[in-house]
């Protein structure tokens, strides 16, 4: 698959490519320089459904309801850093 890079430096992902790894409108593109070509990483949004609690009948472990905001996000920007070294926000959100 060929596709012409557009005015605004965009490129066409294929439909097959897309539906073969379920990739969505508003999921991040994670972009990287390995050498002399790019690879794109594709990570979903944070979903919006709540998971306090989900557990709490395996754990002995106790977390407030005000506290769990604070370790959700602990623990989204731990998962980042782990897979991708990514350590600023920021990092994700720059266009560029």
């Amino acid at each position: 698959m060929i596709y012409t890079v557009g005015q605004k430096g965009q490129v066409v992902i294929a439909k097959e490519l897309r539906e073969k790894l379920g990739i969505e409108p508003g999921w991040w593109a994670l972009q990287s320089l390995v050498g002399d070509h790019i690879e794109i990483h594709f990570v979903p949004p944070e979903h919006d459904r709540s998971l306090f609690g989900a557990l709490s009948e395996y754990t002995k472990v106790k977390v407030s309801e005000e506290d769990w905001h604070s370790v959700k996000e602990a623990a989204w920007e731990a998962a980042v850093q782990e897979r991708f070294g990514v350590n600023d926000e920021s990092a994700l959100n720059s266009p560029g």
